[in-house]
C-alpha cells in the first residue's frame, strides 16, 4: 500500500536551542520510504539520529538564534500489514519471552501498570486468551473514557486518565499500554500517520504481544488500523515524543496529512469476534 504523508510545524524560538524530532517514517522490513524531503526554513544544521534498536529516526535541529522557523516533512511511502489469525495463537509465558520483548512488561514514566493491576484483574482477568483481555479492554476504554481535546496535558499519565475519564489519543494508548501489562502482557506504544483520521494529525495507537506477533491496537477506533504509517515505538510516549524541546520554543501550528495513493481502500477495524488482527513489523 503506497500513502504520502506530510507535517508542517511553525515554530517561534526565543533563545539559542536545539529541538529533537521524531516525524519521518521508520524504516522496516514491511515500510518502505519510496522518496522523503525534510527541511527547515530558514536552513539551519540538521542531524539525523537512529536509536539504538531502530525504534526511532530522530532529526536533530540546531537553533543558533531567535528566529520564527519552518519545519517541513513530505514522504511517499510502500507499506504492508498481515493479518494474523489469532484463534488458537500460542500464548507465551514470561519465561518463554523473547529478551527485547520483556521491557514492554515493565511499569513505565506513563503506564504505571503496577498501580492499575487490581483493576485490570477485576475487570479483564477471568476472560479466557490474552487476545479476548486485549480486546475487552480495548472496548472498555473506547466506552468508558471520552475522547476530549485539551483535556490532558503533557504530564497525564494512564492512572490519571482512568481516574479522570477523559482524554486523546496518547493518553487511550498509555492506558491500554498499562492495562495489557497489569495482565502480563507486553505491550508497546506506537505513533504515526493515520489515513482517514478526522481532523488529521498524528496518531497514538498500542500494540500488544500475542502470539508472537505485535498485534495494533487503536482504543480510539477513530482509524482504520490499516491506514497507519509508522513514525516510531517506545514503552511510552517519553522514548516517542514528536518533538523534544531543549530551550525556549513555542509551538505555534501544526498540520498533517495523509493520503492513499493506490486504487482501493478497504478499511479494518476490529470486531473482536473474528479473532484477527494487523500487524506491522
Amino acid at each position: 500500500m503506497k500513502f504520502r504523508v506530510n507535517a508542517s510545524l511553525k515554530y517561534s524560538v526565543d533563545i539559542p536551542s536545539t529541538l529533537i524530532l521524531n516525524l519521518h517514517a521508520l524504516r522496516t522490513p514491511n515500510q518502505a520510504v519510496l522518496e522523503e524531503a525534510f527541511t527547515v526554513t530558514p536552513y539551519m544544521k540538521v542531524e539525523e539520529l537512529l536509536s539504538t534498536h531502530g525504534e526511532n529516526r530522530f532529526i536533530r535541529v540546531e537553533i543558533p538564534n531567535p528566529a520564527n522557523i519552518c519545519i517541513s516533512y513530505k514522504a511517499t511511502i510502500d507499506n504492508c500489514y498481515k493479518i494474523v489469525d489469532l484463534d488458537a495463537a500460542k500464548e507465551y509465558t514470561v519465561a518463554e519471552m523473547k529478551p527485547d520483548v520483556l521491557p514492554y512488561l515493565f511499569p513505565s514514566r506513563y503506564c504505571q501498570s503496577d498501580k492499575l493491576y487490581r483493576f485490570a484483574h477485576n475487570a479483564f482477568g477471568s476472560l479466557t486468551t490474552q487476545y479476548s483481555k486485549v480486546v475487552a479492554l480495548t472496548d472498555w476504554i473506547h466506552h468508558n473514557v471520552e475522547y476530549l481535546s485539551g483535556s490532558t496535558n503533557s504530564q497525564t499519565s494512564a492512572y490519571e486518565t482512568i481516574t479522570e475519564q477523559a482524554g486523546v489519543c496518547r493518553d487511550f494508548a498509555h492506558l491500554g499500554i498499562a492495562l495489557c501489562r497489569a495482565l502480563t502482557i507486553p505491550a508497546r506504544y506506537f505513533t504515526g500517520y493515520a489515513y482517514q483520521l478526522n481532523p488529521p494529525d498524528f496518531h497514538a495507537c498500542f500494540e500488544a504481544y500475542l502470539g508472537g506477533e505485535w498485534i495494533l491496537f487503536d482504543a480510539t477506533k477513530l482509524a482504520p488500523l490499516n491506514g497507519m504509517v509508522k513514525i516510531a515505538t517506545g514503552r511510552d510516549a517519553a522514548d516517542s515524543a514528536l518533538a523534544s524541546i531543549f530551550g525556549k520554543v513555542t509551538l505555534d501550528s501544526i498540520d498533517v496529512g495523509s493520503d492513499f495513493l493506490d486504487d482501493n481502500f478497504q478499511p479494518f477495524f476490529y470486531q473482536g469476534s473474528d479473532m484477527k488482527g494487523i500487524s506491522y513489523l
